[in-house]
């Protein structure tokens, strides 16, 4: 199979280049990348035509729900592959939180078979860090790495004993895999469901203060400068958050962190009533918190943008800010919304958009992705800035609707995405 993308602008994050140029892909690898490659020379069997947009290194997201095995109403692998290629990713990261808990090689096996039969997106399944995300006996983790898995998280909630995710990490350190760290000192949380501040005291809603999520960002840093584990901060919230990232790194642990859209583009003053699509866990914070994540994207202090899309059904989220799950979609958003958010008021570069939604997760996972250069994966996102639109939920290929951001109107839209050198996703 040759594949030949004409009249795009490469965005190759490797060497920081940016130029106009068409990309040859033969056998699923980038053979050429020059100002102008004909299709016949090229004996191309397929050509998209990128109309000037920009070609980025396929985005690769480290925070995703899949809910499969077990909670499937809410999405599966087929479903959330389609939405992640419609979103321009071409590596996603399964979070371990399903039902079964993915705590054991069966599990990680299950989902690595699933996804090779219905999806063209690669899905790395992560494994839990306690068996069945309880907190009280680590997982069989050198068996999942031996089943491939990568790494390790409880995502939903923390490893309290602080003793055992000690352990853990120095599982980790010997098996070569990333500790994802969900930051929430649930002793505090105190049946919270928004961020403390005046909006839930003005909806009546119980809050979740800062600290909840900055204690144990203290502590995982803390535990990973101690084990040198590889440490992931994921949705980080907070602008405390950020600082400690930022000494963490001046002091040299092994951290890294996210920021998820919804953090960076919206704050708490932004609830609209009681509408569950507004409740995530970390919540949305205030404006401070808001500016503090932006500026540690723009200074390289936060690595990556995810999107932790955590798809819930209709009726579980028509229920009250009370009762209703935490959780929102992202897959087909993310970039539309960085781009509207980040990059187009000049907080980010473009070039800084596929480093924080490609290149560094990349790096951070150790896979040979992230890159548009000759001898690589063909893996590349097609995404066109001039193009705007109004997001709808009622349009997305994931079974979950549930985003705040529904009416919004957004710059920046992915138009084709390429994985392994096949077309997954080509907007007509």
């Amino acid at each position: 199979m040759t594949l030949l993308i004409k009249n795009g602008i490469v965005i190759n994050p490797a060497d920081r280049s940016e130029k106009e140029a068409d990309i040859l892909i033969r056998d699923g690898v980038i053979e050429k990348i020059e100002r102008t490659i004909e299709a016949k020379a090229a004996k191309a069997d397929q050509v998209v035509d990128a109309g000037g947009a920009y070609c980025m290194p396929g985005f690769i997201d480290l925070h995703v729900h899949l809910r499969d095995p077990g909670l499937t109403y809410k999405e599966d692998i087929a479903s959330g592959g389609a939405a992640a290629v419609h979103g321009g990713f071409s590596t996603i990261v399964a979070m371990p939180n399903t039902k079964p808990v993915a705590d054991c090689p069966e599990v990680i096996a299950y989902v690595q078979n699933r996804a090779a039969e219905v999806t063209k997106v690669h899905v790395l399944q992560v494994g839990s860090v306690t068996k069945g995300m309880r907190g009280e006996e680590l997982s069989d983790i050198r068996g999942m790495a031996k089943a491939g898995c990568i790494c390790l998280s409880e995502d939903g909630k923390s490893v309290m004993n602080s003793d055992l995710y000690r352990d853990a990490m120095r599982i980790a350190v010997e098996e070569n895999m990333t500790v994802l760290a969900h930051c929430e000192d649930i002793n505090l949380v105190h049946g919270g469901v928004l961020n403390a501040d005046e909006k839930a005291a003005s909806m009546g809603m119980p809050g979740i203060s800062n600290a909840v999520e900055d204690i144990i960002v203290a502590r995982d840093i803390l535990l990973a400068k101690e084990t040198g584990a590889r440490l992931h901060l994921c949705h980080c919230s907070t602008k405390d958050s950020v600082e400690m990232v930022r000494l963490a790194k001046a002091d040299g642990v092994r951290v890294t962190a996210e920021v998820c859209p919804h953090h960076f583009s919206m704050s708490s003053e932004e609830i609209d009533g009681d509408d569950a699509n507004f409740k995530m866990n970390p919540p949305l914070r205030t404006r401070k918190d808001v500016e503090a994540l932006q500026r540690g994207l723009s200074e390289d202090v936060m690595d990556v943008i995810s999107t932790d899309h955590a798809p819930h059904s209709a009726e579980e989220k028509a229920q009250s800010i009370r009762k209703a799950p935490f959780g929102i979609v992202g897959l087909e958003t993310a970039a539309a919304l960085t781009y509207t958010h980040l990059v187009k008021p000049g907080i980010l570069t473009m070039m800084q958009m596929a480093e924080k939604m490609s290149y560094n997760p990349a790096k951070i996972l150790g896979l040979n992705k992230g890159v548009i250069e000759v001898g690589a994966p063909a893996d590349i996102t097609v995404f066109d800035a001039e193009k705007e639109w109004v997001i709808d939920p009622e349009k997305f290929f994931s079974k979950g609707k549930n985003t705040p951001f529904a009416g919004k109107k957004v710059a920046g839209k992915v138009v084709a995405t390429i994985i392994d050198g096949e077309v997954a996703f080509c907007e007509a």
